[in-house]
């Protein structure tokens, strides 16, 4: 499944060198973090629409285009999923109220 995430994310990192006429990715890039941010945020809002009163094939739509613009917007921060990746990572077998805590304290 990681390999998919890693397939895109190289993909979205080579659209940098891509025409903004050929490509809806550099366009985005173009435009920056924040309406790369904001375009995440109406993808959220579809999933959580679809999620709540939509069929499930169009709720994974939804989820795969949100996560599309979730690795747009890491890149447009040049935040390696590699990285988001090994936060996950170091968090397994972590109860999720004890890490919710202890990020509470920092």
């Amino acid at each position: 499944m990681s390999d998919v995430l890693l397939q895109l994310a190289a993909t979205i990192k080579d659209r940098r060198a891509a025409t903004a006429d050929s490509s809806y990715t550099r366009q985005l890039l173009d435009a920056g973090p924040a309406r790369c941010a904001k375009k995440l945020g109406e993808e959220a809002v579809e999933t959580v629409i679809a999620a709540v009163g939509e069929s499930d094939e169009a709720l994974k739509g939804e989820a795969a285009d949100l996560l599309y613009h979730l690795l747009v917007l890491l890149e447009s921060r040049n935040v390696a999923l590699a990285d988001v990746l090994a936060v996950l990572d170091k968090r397994m077998g972590t109860s999720g109220l004890k890490e919710k805590a202890e990020r509470t304290k920092r």
